[in-house]
């Protein structure tokens, strides 16, 4: 059964995967595609999230550029939760119609911050170190924790601001996912868009 499950989400990661800058780390859908193993959910239903994200990332990179945008979606159960920094108010806005029109999506998290430009850019190289580091330390404290299935959270750091997404079994699980998330060093605040539904 897990081959075959592996066997449909490689598919899906080869032949729905844009070629696009904007959101694609192509490690990060192998290691996602991986994780996915361990989900309790049917592989066409992973399968469906892979090929609605890439959807919605190339229609994204297609209408908005990839010079004026940056951001991340990700995609659980085809909720869809984006995140990253947009310069205006109409590009999250235009951001969060794209994925709403998107074929099979159902709710969508628009958590796209605004920022404009500033003569602040010079920390922007340090800023995305640092949520690097805070999104390998909630990837590797979230798989330490006890009671947290790390495999049905999705999580992305926006200057510190840390956005959790997925499912929780629990009300007590998505707490212990937000505490262990907020213990982490850098982290300025964290939202839990985490649905919560027992298996």
């Amino acid at each position: 059964m897990r081959t075959k499950t592996m066997m449909a989400l490689m598919g899906a990661l080869f032949v729905t995967s844009p070629a696009y800058a904007i959101d694609l780390n192509p490690f990060g859908y192998i290691a996602s595609a991986v994780e996915a193993i361990a989900e309790d959910r049917s592989a066409d239903d992973i399968s469906k999230d892979l090929q609605l994200k890439a959807a919605i990332v190339s229609a994204i990179a297609d209408e908005m550029g990839t010079d004026v945008v940056s951001v991340s979606t990700d995609v659980y159960e085809q909720d869809v939760m984006l995140t990253g920094v947009v310069e205006t108010k109409a590009q999250k806005s235009q951001a969060g119609k794209i994925a709403k029109t998107a074929k099979d999506s159902k709710k969508i998290y628009n958590e796209i911050i605004v920022h404009k430009k500033t003569d602040e850019d010079k920390g922007v190289a340090e800023g995305f170190v640092d949520d690097t580091i805070i999104e390998k330390k909630t990837n590797a404290l979230l798989l330490d924790g006890k009671g947290v299935n790390v495999t049905n959270f999705r999580w992305r750091s926006v200057g510190g601001h840390v956005f959790l997404f997925g499912r929780a079994l629990s009300g007590d699980e998505k707490n212990k996912a937000t505490r262990i998330v907020k213990g982490i060093k850098g982290v300025t605040k964290v939202t839990n868009r985490a649905k919560v539904r027992a298996k």
